[in-house]
């Protein structure tokens, strides 16, 4: 019988050989923090579940709803993003996520079905990483300066394994012909990226995006001046500054 989050903890604080009964292996069944979109695995890992007498069942339930997701092997709900992994012989019970989303995140608890159930609760935490372009949606500069475009990544568990950027849809070649291109990306809790493309030309203008591996694209409009162009006024509008450019 299930009982959700009634039921007693057990855990892996003591001397395990003196343990007759189950328990679970905290060591091996921690919180996880996943990224949407990317298949994610919860692992509960039971010692002692193995019992000559008696079939134990391991089963996984959602505490958002008390949804009973799985009982040993066996998928009890229609949504075909969960199932068990469980090799024979093992401790580990995995409860497989794919394709998680904001929603999935959570409380899941880990039970085992003795006499008076035992649980451990998994918590989940599904993360959609940030992107933002400093300066966007628009950059006016003079032809002859240098572009310098920033983008941040953050609030993911791990810096992007790669960041692309792209000029109208084509991926910027850092040892194009053109030359003068170059791109520094420092890693850390939030990753950024520079793109320097120094004496812009008319032709450097248009749409400039930023592409990393683990979040959304994000673009700017980059537009080049001729050196007859120049800011006239920035006048009030509310709250807003308008800005007018004339020949």
């Amino acid at each position: 019988m299930l009982h959700g989050s009634s039921g007693k903890s057990a855990n892996s604080v003591g001397d395990s050989s003196t343990r007759s009964g189950p328990y679970f292996d905290l060591s091996a069944s921690k919180n996880v923090t996943a990224l949407v979109g990317k298949t994610t695995y919860l692992n509960c890992r039971v010692k002692n579940v193995e019992n000559k007498t008696v079939t134990l069942q391991v089963s996984w339930i959602r505490h958002r709803d008390t949804h009973l997701l799985t009982v040993g092997r066996y998928t009890y709900t229609n949504d075909q993003r969960f199932r068990v992994v469980h090799n024979e012989h093992t401790n580990d019970w995995t409860l497989q996520i794919k394709y998680p989303q904001i929603r999935d995140s959570g409380c899941y608890e880990c039970q085992v079905s003795t006499a008076s159930p035992i649980s451990h609760i998994v918590f989940l935490d599904v993360i959609e990483p940030k992107t933002k372009i400093l300066g966007a949606p628009d950059l006016f500069i003079n032809r002859g300066s240098t572009i310098n475009l920033t983008c941040i990544v953050w609030q993911s568990p791990e810096p992007p394994a790669y960041i692309f950027w792209n000029h109208n849809d084509a991926i910027i070649s850092y040892d194009s012909i053109r030359g003068g291109v170059s791109v520094v990306t420092e890693k850390g809790d939030s990753t950024t990226s520079f793109l320097l493309v120094q004496e812009a030309k008319l032709s450097d203008s248009g749409r400039y995006t930023c592409n990393p591996s683990n979040a959304q694209a994000q673009s700017i409009t980059v537009h080049v001046l001729n050196g007859e162009w120049f800011l006239l006024n920035c006048k009030p509008l509310g709250s807003l500054c308008r800005l007018v450019i004339e020949p």
